[in-house]
């Protein structure tokens, strides 16, 4: 009697180097496509385990952005700190802000920790790394949401009071300015899942560090306008946000929100670009060295 046949697959390093880059990118899209149902199930499985045993559940996503938000405007109304000539009002400002923000800091600490989160299943299943990256940017897509939903709340708050924002083609672009930011999210985030699979300080100092960029970008203050006698500290807080790209893809989606224009469109090509090349070479980089995960994580 004749045996069935058996396939047999031979895992050679660097393998996909040798076939082309256009197979590479060709093998790439086939394994994101074949795996949206896997990340789509991670996806469900980050949501229901992060707010399972939570007493307050979805609540939790407004707590940090307001807390964050009063603080600053606690601050701002004392004379403490100022936020710049902001023509809308305050809350309205910070809490867009803060949303775009989270999009960055929520993604990018939750695809560092992807790897390391899913290291029993990694040992386990051989299955497309990259799903569990994606699945942790789905997660703050949900608070985003759920941002953009209070900020209708204040719309309509404000609007009760004076405030108008008409509807304008910028409110339908916005979204589509939030692409590069998730593109820059999940680049860095490909880069950084794998770093900290080998040196696990990197998602413990990545919390602090998003912190400190948070406060150096203008999230919840305006870029201030510096005069000729403008204190050198305020010079040089200047000259890094003219080179820091998340202050142009922060600051786009609410301009467009607020005014529908971009106010530094060429920054924000500039950054978008840039964004786009991030997240294509860590892409590459990371679906060639996928095949050493499981021995590293």
């Amino acid at each position: 009697m004749e045996k069935p046949s058996e396939r047999i697959t031979t895992y050679l390093p660097d393998n996909s180097l040798r076939q082309g880059y256009r197979s590479l990118l060709r093998d790439i899209v086939v394994e994101l496509v074949s795996s949206r149902w896997l990340i789509y199930q991670l996806f469900k499985r980050d949501i229901a385990s992060f707010y399972k045993q939570s007493v307050l559940g979805v609540f939790w996503i407004f707590v940090v952005p307001l807390v964050t938000v009063g603080t600053f405007a606690l601050l701002r109304g004392s004379g403490v700190v100022t936020a710049g000539q902001v023509s809308t009002p305050y809350p309205i400002f910070a809490v867009l802000g803060i949303a775009v923000w989270q999009l960055f800091a929520q993604g990018i600490v939750a695809g560092a920790n992807a790897l390391v989160g899913g290291g029993e299943m990694i040992s386990r299943i051989n299955f497309s790394k990259k799903s569990l990256v994606i699945a942790a940017m789905g997660r703050t897509l949900v608070s985003f949401a759920v941002l953009a939903g209070l900020l209708v709340v204040l719309f309509a708050v404000y609007s009760a009071r004076g405030f108008h924002v008409g509807f304008h083609a910028g409110l339908f672009l916005a979204p589509l300015a939030l692409v590069p930011l998730m593109l820059l999210t999940l680049g860095a985030s490909f880069y950084l899942a794998l770093l900290n699979g080998v040196i696990r300080d990197v998602g413990t100092m990545l919390s602090m560090l998003v912190t400190f960029l948070m406060l150096l970008t203008p999230v919840l203050y305006e870029r201030p306008k510096l005069g000729p006698n403008a204190p050198e500290m305020a010079v040089l807080l200047d000259r890094i946000t003219a080179y820091n790209p998340l202050y142009y893809l922060v600051e786009a989606p609410r301009d467009l929100v607020l005014t529908g224009r971009i106010a530094d469109p060429r920054g924000f090509f500039i950054a978008s670009a840039a964004s786009v090349l991030l997240f294509f070479f860590a892409l590459v980089g990371f679906h060639v060295a996928e095949t050493r995960i499981a021995e590293r994580i």
